[in-house]
């Protein structure tokens, strides 16, 4: 099975320009933890939820510090963003993405199509991974 048959091809990505703020609300929104960061329909880098945490402030800082919280929020993605970005391509196998996901420790990985431009594709999580075996499970 290679990675194009179970990844996500309807991704949601944000651009370099954009800000933590933009980003929190998108993951919040569309209840995702992993953003591909794009630009000129090139993967430039990615985000996690565990990226922004320190961007979170706890309510009572956020009150204390309301300038400092703004601040936080406005911080341009270009400057939180991991620019070395693993990736997979779509037809490179579930196993080898897997190895992957295990030996860096992620929870997802850009799929790009082969070449140099890094032309974003979809996104292969584990949730995706999980839900194919769960199919496979389903078929015995």
């Amino acid at each position: 099975m290679d990675v194009s048959s179970i990844m996500t091809t309807a991704v949601v990505t944000a651009g370099p320009g954009e800000t933590v703020g933009d980003a929190l609300r998108l993951l919040d929104d569309q209840s995702i933890r992993h953003l591909p960061i794009v630009e000129d329909g090139r993967l430039v880098g990615v985000l996690s939820d565990r990226d922004l945490r320190e961007y979170r402030l706890p309510l009572m800082e956020e009150v204390e510090h309301p300038d400092r919280a703004d601040a936080l929020m406005r911080t341009p993605l270009s400057e939180v963003m991991n620019p070395t970005v693993l990736t997979l391509e779509p037809t490179e196998s579930v196993r080898t993405a897997i190895d992957l996901l295990i030996e860096y420790g992620v929870g997802a990985l850009p799929v790009v199509e082969p070449g140099a431009e890094k032309k974003l594709v979809g996104i292969l999580s584990y949730v995706d991974i999980l839900r194919a075996l769960r199919d496979t499970c389903d078929a015995d």
